[in-house]
């Protein structure tokens, strides 16, 4: 089986942190969102991925996958950028006849993708859709269900006949590309995936809904990478392995043996990257940082901060924050108060 992660958009609800990079390369947990996702998909067993890649991401995307090992992955070009049904459709002679998965590499499951491909391999559908119960159902393509067979997709339904979301991950036959090739495109000039479904549905093919067990997390805008963030800084387990003085480490931290951390405290779970330097410095739970950032003489909690960083006199705490490659925050004085900041990468800001 083989899986398809689509990456070729250019992540408009994370900007500014997409003006440079896109989304799929930005970190959770001190990784890029796309090595979780191939994490989660050879951990289901998939270890022949294509990555669907515009002219605009491809560069940045090859660089978050170098040094993946036993897997083999294929990028594939979308020049257009037509919906997911046509990143699906751009992928169709690499897939051939094999079943896959399209796996959105913005999302994220607590149980990966292990239990919905073992349920499409045991019972051999046309479709398994992974579905999630939601409070706002029209924002969503909504399924209607018969038992566990879907019988109906609507996308973005004025109103929905469920509150069952099609989440990020969809397993499939070849049969789809079939739909796919004669569909029209929606009101909005895209190939919308559900609309692929709903065609299947229609000719007669069993298309299956499994619920999502666990949390389930879309990444597409700032507070969900941050929750996304803490989710899986929950799950670190403690390792301290570098220098360590004059400071207070409590409950799960992780400190590389290239990092060092010098009069500070660090109260878990907090991730330090590779040569990180922390010194005369507070930091708080779920927090992220990246590797060879600096944080000296501030303070910063629940927040993620990218590879490169500088933070340095800051008499103010930062919480909520977002900070990309190479940002710096630099401060004055004055009184104390929290920010909440949301910085692109090589961007500077002064607190005076």
């Amino acid at each position: 089986m083989k899986a398809i992660i689509p990456a070729a958009g250019l992540g408009t609800r994370l900007r500014p942190l997409t003006f440079t990079r896109p989304k799929p390369v930005l970190p959770v947990a001190g990784q890029p969102i796309i090595r979780l996702a191939i994490k989660t998909l050879t951990e289901a067993g998939i270890r022949d991925i294509g990555v669907v890649v515009s002219d605009i991401t491809r560069e940045e995307i090859q660089h978050a996958l170098d040094g993946i090992l036993d897997v083999q992955v294929t990028l594939i070009n979308q020049h257009e950028q037509l919906g997911l049904g046509h990143a699906v459709l751009t992928a169709r002679s690499w897939v051939g006849q094999d079943d896959f998965c399209v796996y959105l590499g913005d999302n994220l499951f607590e149980h990966g993708a292990a239990p919905f491909v073992e349920q499409f391999q045991q019972d051999k559908p046309e479709a398994l859709i992974a579905l999630v119960e939601v409070d706002n159902p029209t924002a969503f393509g909504v399924a209607e269900l018969d038992g566990e067979q879907i019988i109906r997709l609507v996308e973005k339904p004025k109103n929905p006949p469920s509150n069952l979301a099609v989440a990020g991950l969809y397993c499939f036959t070849p049969a789809i590309f079939d739909v796919l090739e004669g569909m029209p495109p929606s009101a909005r000039g895209e190939y919308e995936i559900t609309d692929g479904i709903q065609g299947l549905i229609e000719r007669g093919a069993t298309v299956l809904g499994r619920r999502v067990e666990g949390w389930w997390k879309d990444t597409g805008r700032p507070e969900d990478l941050l929750d996304a963030n803490r989710l899986l800084l929950e799950k670190i387990e403690p390792d301290v392995q570098g220098a360590v003085e004059d400071s207070q480490i409590t409950g799960r931290v992780i400190i590389p043996a290239s990092a060092t951390v010098l009069r500070s405290k660090i109260v878990g779970p907090v991730m330090l990257g590779e040569n990180v330097w922390v010194e005369d410095a507070y930091i708080g739970p779920f927090t992220s940082v990246g590797a060879d950032s600096v944080v000296r003489q501030a303070e910063i909690e629940y927040s993620s901060i990218d590879a490169g960083a500088l933070i340095e006199k800051v008499d103010i705490r930062l919480q909520d924050c977002l900070i990309g490659v190479k940002a710096q925050v630099c401060g004055g004085h004055r009184r104390p108060r929290a920010l909440k900041l949301t910085i692109s990468d090589a961007s500077v800001v002064e607190l005076a």
